[in-house]
């Protein structure tokens, strides 16, 4: 028999988001589960909207570490990954992003190329 449950996921806290440009043209991509850790990135089950992934692949999306090659990305919505390996989900290529209310502690990259896109707002409280 099929697992089968009613889940309500919202659009989670996009408090981040400095203002509406981009959001519209967000992308799908594939999210691949298993290169996140789940103490860091979803401890309650939910990878949060902000959260910053490496987009370079849109078939195997991964946590953003700043490494070469890597293309900056943030995760639009909140998705659940209760027992889910690929999650198909939103991912903001470009905008103004408030590094204060991501929801995991993030510092904005210094090199104009890993931040292509991408105008931040460090104020504390932003």
């Amino acid at each position: 028999m099929p697992r089968m449950k009613i889940e309500s996921i919202g659009g989670g806290d996009q408090s981040w988001l400095a203002s509406d440009h981009g959001m519209f043209n967000a992308r799908t991509a594939t999210i691949d589960v298993s290169t996140f850790t789940k103490a860091t990135h979803y401890p309650d089950g939910v990878l949060k909207s902000g959260t910053a992934v490496n987009a370079a692949a849109e078939g195997a999306v991964k946590p953003w570490t700043g490494a070469t090659g890597e293309k900056l990305g943030f995760l639009l919505t909140d998705q659940s990954v209760d027992g889910q390996t690929k999650i198909p989900a939103p991912i903001l290529r470009h905008g103004m992003v408030k590094t204060a209310r991501l929801p995991i502690t993030w510092v904005a990259p210094t090199t104009a190329s890993d931040a292509a896109g991408f105008t931040f707002i460090t104020e504390a409280g932003a």
